[in-house]
């Protein structure tokens, strides 16, 4: 069968200790058996490796960054669309979410640039400050949380949640604190990353267990895997995992998707206690860094994202292989200055 020519934007080029989802989603698309892809990468900092790899990213563009907001973003847009036509944009990043899910409307109709995104409310939903309201609404279990904005509040937690607790940013960050000292430490760093509000979690004991999944926004769940961390960075970052055999967690898992009707990739964390009770710790609104591991596994997200945000009907996958592991490594790429003067100069390379 010939495959179909198309252009797909990506974002998440950051391919480091603390990984995006891009460079997976490059090489899900790139083994793709219905599309011959075009890589668009799209990225924001400059030393992205992911722009340097030409093996997987045919032609790469700077964005501005999310906080400059979505008329500046829309420009930007507009003028990749003249150069390259894009057929889809997948973006990669909880930060950038908002402005994209804002403008994708105008993408589609102006540019026909299509997107595979949930909608506003079910974004909004899932934010880790809403988690207890979530757990409520779709009947999953979740540690207790709080949103708080002044130290204040923290001590006045003590009295609700048991050390440790999880110090959370709104977007990224997590730390386990032992103590208030600890506490306030973690919530001064996260403040000084991420801005407000601080998250403060209950910490529940037991093994952290993920799936990667995906949905087609009308309460269908087309795929998902789910991984056992087997490798820790300092960073809490998966470095290796191992795909499960869990009928329980997928049970939980595809209730979550078709319930609350998600449009897209996510994933789900979970933390699995000795009683075998799953408490949701974090819906995340885009792939995780290690969604290649479904493509290993027989399910190919990234295509089937792709079909749908084409418009095409894509059938739910119905197994998957359990006990097939992802390992992490460095890779020393060698790239002449040009290359990182041309991007930091023009924004595209």
């Amino acid at each position: 069968m010939k495959k179909r020519k198309i252009t797909v934007g990506v974002t998440g080029l950051n391919n480091i200790d603390s990984p995006g989802p891009g460079i997976p989603v490059i090489r899900a698309l790139k083994e793709s058996r219905e599309f011959d892809v075009r890589i668009i990468g799209l990225s924001y900092e400059t030393l992205e490796p992911g722009i340097y790899m030409q093996e997987l990213v045919d032609k790469v563009y700077q964005l501005p960054l999310p906080t400059a907001g979505t008329s500046i973003l829309k420009e930007r847009l507009q003028y990749i669309h003249e150069t390259e036509k894009p057929d889809v944009i997948i973006p990669n990043f909880d930060a950038e979410l908002h402005n994209f899910i804002k403008i994708s409307p105008w993408m589609q109709e102006e540019l026909g640039i299509a997107t595979f995104l949930p909608s506003r409310d079910a974004f909004e939903e899932r934010q880790k400050s809403e988690l207890n309201k979530f757990g409520e609404k779709y009947g999953v279990q979740v540690p207790v949380s709080h949103m708080i904005s002044q130290i204040q509040e923290l001590k006045k937690l003590e009295e609700e949640i048991d050390y440790p607790m999880v110090i959370k940013g709104r977007y990224y960050d997590a730390y386990i604190a032992s103590s208030f000292e600890q506490a306030s430490s973690y919530f001064y760093k996260i403040v000084a990353k991420w801005g407000y509000p601080v998250i403060v979690q209950e910490f529940v004991t037991g093994t952290e267990v993920n799936v990667t999944a995906l949905g087609n926004g009308k309460g269908t769940c087309i795929g998902a895997v789910p991984m056992r961390k087997l490798y820790i960075t300092d960073k809490g970052k998966a470095w290796s995992g191992i795909s499960l055999e869990d009928d329980k967690l997928m049970e939980i898992s595809r209730h979550i998707v078709e319930k609350s009707q998600w449009r897209g990739g996510c994933e789900l964390e979970f933390i699995k206690t000795r009683k075998e009770e799953y408490y949701l710790i974090e819906m995340n609104p885009r792939f995780p860094a290690w969604v290649y591991l479904a493509n290993g596994c027989g399910q190919n997200h990234a295509e089937a994202l792709v079909k749908m945000a084409l418009g095409e009907e894509v059938e739910p996958f119905t197994q998957y292989s359990s006990g097939k592991m992802f390992i992490r490594y460095s890779y020393d790429m060698i790239v002449d200055i040009s290359e990182f003067e041309k991007i930091s100069t023009t924004g595209e390379k």
